[in-house]
């Protein structure tokens, strides 16, 4: 790296409506490397410069210490199967969705419907089902890789049911998984 880099930002004017100072700023660059030019970086994004704080520079370093680790969860690239089976009480039952990925491993959703509680969801990687694991923590690598990487809804060829209601029942479970996961930021 360069011991000096340039780049070009497109910032917004200051409230005044003049240009801001950016001499002295501590920020943070997503950017990637502009070939045969060692001193010239590229923001990866129209907001690649973000303003440095100790809990920004912390949430940034988790992130790419989840990202290169072994044991990375793996993008999602679609939804593959879903569907809902009742319970033997009226209200009771369990919708799984099974997610596709960039890498094909195992990802999948669980929500559990019980009478009289609010839905449990959790989200497990690999084979084995974990009910126990219950959502992600939010601003952590899984919970972007579900919250940008989901469908705002769950695909009609997804829900796998003859029964029209156990089908709304999956379609309504997975809405309530995005409502829990918030918007992608």
């Amino acid at each position: 790296m360069a011991p000096r880099i340039g780049y070009v930002a497109d910032l917004p004017l200051t409230e005044r409506g003049r240009e801001p100072k950016l001499k002295k700023q501590r920020v943070l660059l997503f950017a990637r490397p502009v070939t045969g030019r060692p001193d010239q970086v590229q923001l990866a994004t129209l907001d690649g410069q973000r303003a440095w704080s100790p809990e920004f520079d912390a949430l940034v370093r988790g992130i790419v210490r989840e990202t290169i680790a072994a044991d990375a969860p793996p993008a999602i690239t679609g939804v593959g199967n879903a569907f809902h089976v009742p319970g033997s009480l009226p209200g009771e039952g369990e919708t799984q969705v099974f997610l596709q990925t960039a890498n094909g491993a195992p990802v999948s959703l669980q929500i559990l419907r019980r009478p009289g509680e609010q839905p449990r969801w959790s989200v497990s990687l690999g084979d084995i089902v974990d009910e126990s694991a219950g959502p992600p923590k939010p601003n952590t690598l899984l919970w972007y890789r579900l919250a940008c990487g989901l469908p705002r809804q769950l695909p009609a060829e997804s829900v796998e049911s003859g029964d029209p209601a156990n089908a709304a029942v999956a379609r309504e479970d997975y809405a309530m998984v995005l409502a829990a996961l918030g918007p992608c930021r």
